[in-house]
């Protein structure tokens, strides 16, 4: 490949690679190989279906994550604090050390995701480990007991979110990925939801039962669910299109070809130079520190999902009814996020997609402010819980935004999400009790961290146009007429 123009930022540019001097697949008919355009055409279609078949089943498996990793709300309506003994900060304490050990496991874990090429066993097999430790909750008697539960099911659970996201980069291509993202988080939204239902049947109807409490069976329950869908999940998620053993040789090279094609050069022998030196491109990339910090920023904004049952509960309606209210701002927000997703890929926009989103959501945030009408504030809770649409859409901008090589995206994306949960640790702080049933203090802190995410991807998107730009006048010196890879605003 061509040295870049002279610039501080050439290795932005010259990492993507955006004129290919070896993607030359046939002078005379590029899909020769697969029988011409039409049938390639038809072969593509035929793959993408299969392929997204296979991935639905990760909708699932993060619904069951989040589930897992949420269900200590619910359990809070129901005696987990009383049974315990827990006072003080302890609850928010139990909320956020589930985050250090999910901060913790994210990078060695996606690495070595890459380097085993096999998330059909590992992200299945931490799936089964991590639903095991889901049922041990319901047995603690402790706060000591609980903590350890939550500690070691952060650091499990650590594998599957930035794993998927890898996943996904290494079969679609960057106008296909926001949708894609997009199905996947409803997974977490859609656990909002379904996480209540389901909450709420067992925890008014399992108290008691085997002399167990009903906060206890909502641990085994939804543990056992989990180690359940895992085995499944074994036998239906596809591996990397280079070790899926399912995959005729054409769709292996065809699947192969689409990954070249949208960054103008191979995903592996091109621009692989191994692990640790994607490890190191990642680190020294200041722009996956600015996304990571930009992501912590509405992470912390969205921290009322972990209060969401509380939060509901301030419009003065009995257990059972705001366990149940909680379900249609997130049933929305499933909606919502998908049709923005879809139509910021139609038309290849991010930055708008993400920060209008960001905007609505700091309207629900001043509402709730402003009063404590029931209706006033249950809007609000739709126009929060919205947010989750822009933020599906950042999280399909991150991996636009570092295509190649593998191991460097593989590293980003798991760095991106795990320095990102530190707005959950701090989150856990955000709604105390003292500070309700208005909470204003805890909405005003929202407000303050998702406006600055928004300037942030503002920022973030005048960088992007200039190496744009940079790009531009690269290929123009070198006589390129082909348009190359660019990266999406």
């Amino acid at each position: 490949m061509a040295p870049a123009a002279p610039s501080t930022h050439s290795n932005d540019v010259r990492e993507k690679g955006d004129v290919s001097q070896s993607a030359v697949f046939s002078a005379a008919d590029p899909d020769a190989q697969f029988g011409g355009t039409e049938e390639r055409m038809r072969l593509e279609r035929k793959l993408l279906l299969k392929i997204d078949l296979r991935m639905s089943i990760m909708v699932f498996i993060y619904i069951l994550n989040y589930i897992d990793r949420n269900n200590a709300g619910a359990a809070r309506l129901r005696g987990f604090e009383a049974d315990l003994g827990l006072k003080g900060e302890e609850f928010a304490t139990l909320l956020s050390i589930l985050y250090v050990g999910y901060i913790i496991m994210q990078i060695p874990s996606n690495m070595f995701l890459n380097w085993i090429g096999r998330p059909s066993l590992y992200l299945p097999a931490c799936m089964i480990i991590w639903g095991t430790i889901s049922c041990l909750t319901g047995v603690t008697h402790n706060f000591v007991g609980a903590l350890l539960t939550r500690f070691f099911l952060g650091f499990v659970e650590a594998a599957f979110f930035p794993g998927a996201l890898f996943l996904l980069s290494k079969w679609y291509k960057r106008n296909e990925l926001g949708l894609r993202t997009a199905i996947l988080y409803c997974g977490n939204i859609i656990s909002n939801a379904f996480g209540a239902l389901m909450a709420s049947g067992i925890l008014s109807g399992m108290q008691g039962k085997l002399g167990h409490a009903a906060w206890r069976w909502l641990f085994f329950i939804e543990g056992s669910l989990t180690v359940a869908i895992a085995i499944i999940a074994i036998f239906v998620l596809p591996d990397f299109p280079t070790t899926t053993r399912w995959l005729t040789p054409q769709e292996r090279a065809l699947a192969m070809r689409r990954m070249e094609e949208d960054a103008g050069i191979g995903d592996e022998e091109q621009t692989e130079a191994g692990h640790v030196s994607g490890l190191w491109m990642a680190l020294t990339d200041w722009k996956v520190w600015w996304l990571a910090i930009a992501l912590t920023s509405q992470v912390v904004a969205l921290s009322f999902n972990a209060f969401f049952p509380t939060l509901s509960a301030t419009m003065g309606f009995n257990r059972t009814v705001t366990l149940l209210l909680c379900a249609p701002p997130f049933i929305f927000t499933t909606i919502i996020a998908f049709l923005v997703s879809r139509h910021s890929d139609k038309v290849g926009e991010r930055f708008y997609h993400i920060t209008v989103s960001f905007a609505f959501g700091i309207v629900g945030f001043i509402i709730a402010i402003s009063t404590m009408n029931t209706v006033a504030r249950y809007i609000s809770l739709f126009l929060m819980a919205q947010s989750y649409a822009g933020f599906i859409v950042l999280y399909a901008w991150m991996s636009n935004s570092f295509p190649r090589p593998p191991s460097k995206r593989a590293v980003a994306l798991a760095l991106m999400n795990a320095f990102s949960q530190l707005g959950n640790v701090a989150g856990s702080y955000v709604w105390p009790s003292a500070w309700g049933p208005s909470y204003r203090n805890s909405y005003a802190i929202c407000i303050a961290t998702s406006g600055m995410a928004i300037v942030m991807c503002w920022i973030f998107k005048r960088h992007l146009i200039y190496l744009n730009k940079m790009l531009d006048r690269e290929e123009e010196e070198k006589g390129v007429k082909k348009k190359g890879f660019r990266y999406m605003l």
